[in-house]
């Protein structure tokens, strides 16, 4: 099962572009900060994370705030068919 739910801010993003058929795609950065615990002790954490948002959601991720944070839901998958960086494509937002 590949899912991935990430409390974050947008820190950077893109124009909206658009595919050849015409769906619109939207690529970002997000960044979360906070704490985990890991073996019991608490680890803090701070992350930057690639993602990417196509369709319906590409208009909705242009339109949030950068100012706040929210619960992106998606999936993780390789950046370049042949690379090894990551992006998460983003399925919903909360």
């Amino acid at each position: 099962m590949n899912r991935f739910s990430l409390q974050a801010a947008i820190i950077e993003r893109e124009a909206m572009r658009y595919t050849p058929a015409g769906i619109p795609i939207v690529n970002a950065t997000l960044f979360h900060s906070g704490a985990q615990i890991e073996a019991g002790i608490e680890r803090r954490v701070e992350i930057e994370v690639t993602c990417q948002a196509v369709g319906a959601l590409a208009q909705r991720l242009a339109d949030l705030s950068m100012e706040r944070s929210y619960l992106f839901h998606g999936f993780m998958a390789k950046k370049h068919r042949q690379g090894k960086s990551l992006v998460m494509h983003i399925m919903d937002i909360a």
